[in-house]
């Protein structure tokens, strides 16, 4: 019997590659016989890079880079010597999670930190760059980005702008004349999980500005400096789609990795199965256990186990997703070829116990539907 153990991370619990352990365990300690490919998986989000180092035995590398509002932190990304390939999520460097939420500042914060990771990257030789782009704290269109990697924001004075999204408002030209010109030879991929567009009321401000603590007033704002980035952007360049699904991603950065640095943009899941090489890893598979640490109806709209399913229907083989959480609405993934949801913590476990415990439960429950499904 051949399964493939192919989940997410379960957060703050444990790593897509220690849930990898946990579930490889639980095989055997039933089916001590079973072929176990590991393949550990993420959908562009938070441990986008762990997986594909884990998965395609890489190394990790440390940069100085600048944060969303401009100080100074140590950031790393994945490197991937045998095929040139860097990881990076933008969250490393712009992300959320960073600053402190009485510090956040979203008409100001910038991208400039995620342009010096690619800029890194090309230093180490990267000839392809896959890079997450969730859990942004940035609303600037990437405009940061494109100014670490030699691109000119100005106004009509001719003054170079400031840092961050409102800056925009004021935007009159965009020199891309000093960008590296070694991005002209590298292949870069999008791996998000978002499909808003730039502007208008499902974009990038309107839904995720408030989340990154913009006001009604900081949302108009932001709108009208991404609405003159888009006019700009089309000038510049004789074309530009604000309104292609994920341009809106991270605060815009989607819209300028594909009008500027011409980056193919997936849904992110599917961009890792790409990249770790999943459907290889199904051929012949009878099962495929997948999870992550929570699941829910949302799930379908391109988190990990989902796209892990999707494979896995086409390669014919059953699916188990395993969670800490299974939320009742998620019964809506047993209408898309997944044939079991497992928790994994029974209700009423508290909450640090059970991430505590996570890889422990993980390995019981997954001994358990071996039992079920051999009949053992």
């Amino acid at each position: 019997m051949k399964i493939v153990l192919a989940p997410d991370s379960f957060k703050e619990s444990m790593s897509a590659t220690e849930a990898v352990t946990a579930m490889r365990a639980g095989v055997h300690a039933v089916i001590p016989d079973a072929e176990c490919v590991g393949v550990p998986m993420a959908d562009g989000g938070e441990g986008t890079v762990d997986a594909v180092v884990d998965a395609l035995h890489g190394q990790y590398v440390e940069a100085e880079v600048s944060d969303p509002l401009g100080r100074t932190i140590t950031a790393r990304y994945g490197y991937i010597p045998l095929r040139q390939l860097a990881v990076i999520e933008m969250a490393a460097a712009s992300g959320l999670e960073l600053i402190p939420p009485h510090q956040r500042d979203v008409l100001r914060a910038s991208t400039f930190g995620v342009g010096q990771l690619i800029s890194s990257a090309l230093d180490r030789g990267a000839e392809e760059i896959l890079i997450g782009i969730g859990g942004s704290a940035t609303n600037d269109g990437g405009a940061g980005m494109l100014t670490a990697l030699g691109a000119v924001f100005v106004d009509d004075q001719g003054a170079r702008l400031e840092p961050g999204g409102a800056a925009l408002r004021d935007l009159d030209r965009v020199d891309v004349s000093g960008l590296d010109p070694r991005l002209r030879n590298i292949r870069i991929h999008v791996a998000s999980d978002v499909t808003a567009p730039l502007l208008g009321p499902t974009g990038a401000t309107a839904v995720f500005g408030p989340q990154k603590g913009a006001t009604p007033a900081d949302v108009q704002t932001l709108e009208s400096a991404l609405t003159q980035l888009a006019t700009i952007t089309s000038r510049t360049l004789g074309k530009a789609n604000p309104r292609r699904p994920g341009a809106g991603a991270a605060g815009g950065l989607g819209f300028a990795l594909v009008e500027f640095l011409g980056a193919e943009s997936k849904p992110g899941v599917d961009e890792v199965a790409a990249t770790v090489g999943l459907e290889r890893a199904l051929r012949g598979a009878d099962w495929v256990f997948t999870g992550e640490g929570s699941v829910d109806a949302q799930t379908i709209m391109g988190k990990t186990p989902f796209g892990v399913a999707q494979a896995a229907a086409r390669a014919g083989a059953r699916v188990v997703i395993f969670a800490g959480r299974v939320a009742p609405d998620a019964s809506v993934l047993l209408e898309h070829g997944v044939e079991r949801l497992v928790a994994i913590t029974a209700d009423g476990t508290p909450i640090e116990q059970a991430l505590r415990d996570g890889a422990e439960s993980l390995t019981r429950a997954t001994a358990d539907v071996c039992r079920e499904i051999t009949g053992s």
